[in-house]
C-alpha cells in the first residue's frame, strides 16, 4: 500500500487509472462595459447577480412535513410542458456553506455549471441543496487519515432530502433518469462518495473532490464512472482519503476504471480548478446510465 501511495504524490493533474484527461483550461471572463454610468466593477457585480438569480428558489416538503429550501437552475432553453428531458447535476457544497440562508451553497461551482457556454453545450438542471449548520451530507469524521470502518447504512437527513428533491423533478417528467450526476467538494466530496456507494442505481456518474469514503464499499461502485480529485498538500482532508478509495477500486477491478487526478502542490481548494476544466464537463455529460 505504501509503495502505491508513494507513486501518486508527484503526479499533477494526471489520470492514474483510465484515460489521461486534457489540460485544464482557464475560465474565460467577459468584461461587460456599461453606458458610462457604471464602472467595470459594478458591471461585473451585475453579471454575478444575473447568474445567481438564475438559480431559482425552491422548496421540498418531506414525508414528515419538514420544508427544505434549495436552489435549482433550469436548463437554458427549457420550456414548460415540452417532451424533452434534461440531465440533472446534484451539486453538494462544503462545510463552510452550511446554514439556512439558501444562498451560501452557491459559492463554489454553481457559477461554472450555469455559465452560458456550458449551458449552451450541456443544457441541464443544476440542483443545489443546503445542509443546516451542524449537520453533514454523510455523518463521518473528515479528519481521520483513513475511512476504513466508516461506512453508513442510512442517509443523513440532508441527503435524504436531496434525494427527495431529485425524485420530485424526475417524477415531473423533466429530468432524464439515466443522466443524473453528483459532484461535491470537501464535505460534499464525502457526500459524493456516499451517494455513489449507497445509491449507485440512481447516478450515471460521480465526481468527488477532496473527499473520502470507506474502502470496503469498493464493490458497490461497480459499473459507475468515477473521476476523483485531490491536492497533495491538502491539510483539511488528507489525500490518503482519496488514495485509499482509488486503491480499493483498483483491487476490486473497477469497471469502468476510475480516473484519479492529483494536483501536485495544491491545498484543499482544488474544486476551483476542477470546475473550470472543459474536459471535466465533457466527461461528465457524456456518461449515461443503462436504462432500468
Amino acid at each position: 500500500m505504501s509503495e502505491f501511495l508513494s507513486l501518486l504524490a508527484p503526479l499533477a493533474s494526471r489520470s492514474v487509472f483510465g484515460p489521461v484527461p486534457g489540460a485544464a483550461l482557464g475560465l474565460l471572463l467577459a468584461v461587460v462595459l456599461g453606458n458610462g454610468s457604471a464602472t467595470g466593477q459594478e458591471a461585473a457585480a451585475a453579471k454575478d447577480d444575473d447568474w445567481q438569480a438564475a438559480y431559482t428558489t425552491q422548496t421540498f416538503t418531506d414525508a414528515e412535513g419538514h420544508e427544505h429550501a434549495y436552489r435549482l437552475r433550469f436548463p437554458d432553453g427549457f420550456k414548460e410542458g415540452e417532451a424533452k428531458k434534461y440531465p440533472l447535476v446534484l451539486l453538494l457544497h462544503g462545510a463552510g456553506e452550511r446554514g439556512a440562508d439558501n444562498e451560501a451553497q452557491l459559492k463554489h461551482g454553481a457559477i461554472e455549471f450555469g455559465r452560458p457556454d456550458r449551458q449552451a453545450k450541456y443544457p441541464s438542471f443544476v440542483l443545489v441543496p443546503q445542509v443546516p449548520t451542524g449537520q453533514r451530507w454523510a455523518e463521518v469524521d473528515w479528519s481521520l487519515p483513513s475511512g476504513v470502518g466508516s461506512a453508513l447504512e442510512e442517509d443523513s437527513p440532508s441527503f435524504a432530502a436531496a434525494l427527495g428533491m431529485i425524485k420530485k423533478w424526475v417524477d415531473g417528467n423533466r429530468v432524464d433518469p439515466n443522466r443524473i450526476y453528483v459532484t461535491g467538494l470537501s464535505m460534499g466530496g464525502y457526500g459524493t462518495w456516499y451517494a455513489g456507494g449507497a445509491h449507485r442505481d440512481l447516478f450515471a456518474a460521480i465526481a468527488p473532490i477532496c473527499g473520502g469514503g470507506d474502502p470496503a464499499w469498493a464493490p458497490r461502485y461497480a459499473g459507475l464512472p468515477i473521476w476523483n480529485f485531490h491536492g497533495t498538500e491538502d491539510k483539511a482532508v488528507p489525500i490518503s482519503r482519496s488514495q485509499e478509495m482509488v486503491e480499493a477500486l483498483r483491487k476490486a477491478d473497477q469497471r469502468p476504471e476510475a480516473i484519479y487526478t492529483v494536483y501536485d502542490g495544491a491545498g484543499h481548494d482544488v474544486w476551483t480548478e476542477t470546475y473550470r476544466r472543459d474536459d471535466f464537463f465533457e466527461w461528465l455529460f457524456s456518461q449515461k446510465r443503462a436504462p432500468r
